[in-house]
C-alpha cells in the first residue's frame, strides 16, 4: 500500500470529498486508512464506576485507500505515487513533479 502513517491526503470520493487530513493509522491488509478528523462516528460509553455518568465519544472510522489521494509536499497538489529503487533502498516519489515523498 502506497499511503503510510503521517501522510497528508485528500479525500476524492464519498461524503467527505474535498477535505484534507493527516493519516493516523493504516491497515495494509484491509487496504484502509484512518484520517484525523474525518469519518467520525459516535459511540456511547457506559460509566466505568458506579455513580459515574456515561458519555458519547466520537471515534474515527477507517476509509478505503481507493478514496484518498496523497498530497505532494513540494507541489502541494494531489498526486499518484511512483517507486524508485536505488540499490537496496526503495523510495516513493510524486508522479507530477518527481520530488521524493
Amino acid at each position: 500500500m502506497k499511503i503510510k502513517k503521517n501522510d497528508t491526503v485528500l479525500i476524492i470520493s464519498g461524503k467527505h470529498k474535498g477535505k484534507k487530513g493527516k493519516v493516523l493509522q493504516s491497515f495494509p491488509l484491509k487496504r484502509k486508512v484512518i484520517i484525523e478528523g474525518i469519518n467520525l462516528h459516535k459511540k456511547h460509553q457506559r460509566g466505568k464506576k458506579s455513580g459515574e455518568k456515561g458519555q458519547i465519544v466520537e471515534i474515527p472510522s477507517p476509509l478505503d485507500v481507493s478514496n484518498v489521494k496523497i498530497i505532494c509536499l513540494k507541489c502541494n497538489r494531489p498526486t499518484r505515487i511512483g517507486y524508485s529503487i536505488q540499490g537496496d533502498k526503495k523510495s516513493r516519489s510524486c508522479k507530477k513533479c518527481g520530488q521524493e515523498i
